[in-house]
């Protein structure tokens, strides 16, 4: 068997949408997978929408997701150039072969495919029309995700349009000859023009690849595919909201793809190693946020500690939190305790920030929270603050602490754990509590209770 090929082929007329990403990672795992090479190629015809920005954001939300490419812009290849807009004269070449051979004709100054079996050039003026049609068998392909498809091609059609450029059939199915690709995977919604690029993969006598039509990708909420003006639906979102590009891949995967062992977090050495596309779904995948952020939050807390602090410094830098001054020794012991609980990098200053400033914000629905369950929770840290001035500051005396003075008012321990936490950070939940008042040390929690019940 030859060596797999396949190609993304973007065009830079918008930002990258999820949907893109979604088949260009499909290709790259492909490739991976099979030990082939994944070609980036641009289609820059429609000259005026492209733009240098958001070819330049192509390359960026690629290579920020991970996906580096083996041909195309930038890295160079045997079968360029890689874009469309650079290869006309090869276009007007191949256009020449195909009226040589008797299979595309010119009429009102536009170049029509001719279909076999269709009649001569010569058209019967009573009979004239836009184009011919012709009886036509159904054309079966095998797609790899979507089995036998039978699809009917009964008219001749367009393949150079009357200004002199060329129609997108035509230079897809061109370029795809050219740079021998030998799998074709894209979205469903390509599916309907797949019998046109048969046909003109036939007229040239060549092999065409093999074909995977994978699921759309519909929106959260309704019907109908995503598309670039919903929330979410931008690569760049994910990046301005530092997601981390290994979970927003991740969960790209899980779109219209189940790992045959079920798991769904999944490193992508396991992901390229299980990838199949016969075992990518016929059905539609729904867009779901908050999977991803489960997926981002799972990541996350299974980063080594080291990335971890390389990751949050410039964040807690750039938002104030922290100044040059602190060390890492010092960050290193806060984001141990936060790491298991913190759900985004992009929450990170709000979610830590009390551990280096006493000018902290105070979450009003956790204090409304903790006299709603009744009680004064100033009362409760009157009678909790001796047990600590008097502990020793270790997680396990910390505890023991705590259930000294639930066993003396006859309480749960816990039950101070939540006046405590307000106290100690303005927040109603977080890391766990006995570390956050080991990290904070005695001096500053037993000041921050003191001026809790002042």
């Amino acid at each position: 068997m030859s060596q797999v090929r396949v190609r993304f082929a973007p065009s830079p007329t918008g930002f990258f949408h999820i949907g893109s990403a979604r088949t260009a990672l499909f290709n790259w795992l492909y490739a991976r997978h099979t030990g082939g090479k994944f070609i980036l190629r641009i289609e820059d015809t429609d000259k005026e929408r492209n733009s240098d920005a958001f070819l330049k954001v192509i390359f960026d939300s690629m290579r920020w997701l991970g996906m580096d490419w083996d041909e195309g812009p930038e890295v160079g290849g045997d079968f360029g150039p890689y874009f469309q807009s650079q290869r006309t004269e090869l276009y007007k070449a191949k256009l020449q072969e195909l009226a040589a051979k008797g299979r595309a004709y010119e009429k009102d100054g536009a170049w029509w495919l001719r279909l076999e079996g269709a009649r001569s050039a010569a058209y019967d003026e009573h009979l004239k029309k836009d184009y011919e049609k012709v009886d036509a068998a159904p054309m079966v392909l095998h797609d790899m995700v979507r089995g036998q498809v039978a699809r009917v091609e009964d008219r001749d059609f367009v393949i150079f349009r009357s200004n002199g450029e060329p129609v997108f059939h035509f230079v897809n199915v061109v370029d795809d000859i050219e740079m021998k690709i030998t799998h074709v995977i894209r979205g469903e919604d390509h599916l309907s023009n797949t019998s046109k690029h048969l046909e003109i993969f036939k007229a040239f006598g060549a092999k065409p690849p093999m074909y995977g039509h994978i699921p759309l990708i519909l929106k959260t909420d309704g019907p109908g595919k995503m598309s670039k003006r919903d929330k979410g639906a931008l690569i760049e979102e994910y990046q301005q909201r530092r997601y981390l590009p290994a979970a927003v891949r991740n969960y790209l995967c899980l779109l219209g793809w189940t790992p045959a062992d079920g798991k769904e977090v999944l490193p992508i050495e396991e992901i390229i190693k299980q990838f199949e596309i016969s075992a990518v779904h016929q059905s539609n995948a729904r867009f779901d946020e908050r999977k991803m952020s489960h997926i981002n939050a799972q990541t996350l807390r299974t980063l080594p500690a080291a990335e971890f602090a390389t990751l949050a410094r410039p964040i807690l830098l750039e938002t104030k939190v922290v100044d040059a001054s602190v060390s890492d020794t010092r960050l290193a012991e806060v984001l141990g305790i936060v790491q298991e609980k913190v759900i985004s990098l992009e929450h990170l200053p709000e979610f830590m920030g009390f551990f280096f400033t006493d000018d902290f914000k105070k979450d009003e629905g956790a204090m409304a929270n903790l006299t709603k369950k009744g009680g004064d929770p100033v009362a409760r840290i009157r009678e909790l603050l001796p047990a600590l001035e008097a502990a020793a500051w270790t997680e396990p005396a910390l505890e023991a602490a705590f259930a000294a003075v639930g066993a003396a008012n006859e309480r749960k321990p816990t039950d101070y754990f939540a006046p405590a936490r307000f106290a100690a950070s303005g927040q109603g939940g977080g890391a766990h509590l006995l570390g956050v008042l080991r990290v904070l040390g005695r001096d500053t929690t037993l000041a921050r209770l003191k001026a809790f019940i002042a």
